[in-house]
């Protein structure tokens, strides 16, 4: 019962902002990495930007220095501040975790079900 739900995608024109966020809930045990991707039809899913439990961050290079991924530990929730948007960042974007589900006491990645973004030029 590990959910991840998201939230914030939306129509924004060339240059301006969006901030994604992705709460997970459910019986967590812990959570280690969490990660932001995207995909537009007919490409492979990539990865947009990640955090460690600790706090270290990797980018994409296409969004480095535009995007900011951080996390609330106390909330279970990851967040992706988007700036400076691009028509190319246009695409569903996915939030990502690696969680330990406490009723099955098991690792796994759970995937959020996507949220639009689309970049108007």
């Amino acid at each position: 019962q590990v959910q991840l739900v998201e939230s914030g995608g939306g129509l924004v024109q060339a240059g301006g902002s969006l901030r994604l966020s992705c709460a997970a809930s459910g019986t967590i045990s812990s959570i280690n990495t969490m990660g932001w991707y995207r995909q537009t039809p007919g490409k492979q899913r990539e990865l947009v930007a990640g955090i460690t439990s600790g706090g270290t961050t990797n980018y994409a290079d296409s969004v480095k220095g535009r995007f900011t991924i951080s996390r609330d530990n106390a909330k279970n929730t990851a967040y992706l501040q988007m700036n400076s948007l691009k028509p190319e960042d246009t695409a569903v974007y996915f939030c990502n975790a690696f969680i330990r589900n406490s009723l099955v006491y098991s690792w796994a990645n759970y995937w959020g079900q996507g949220t639009q973004v689309t970049v108007s030029s």
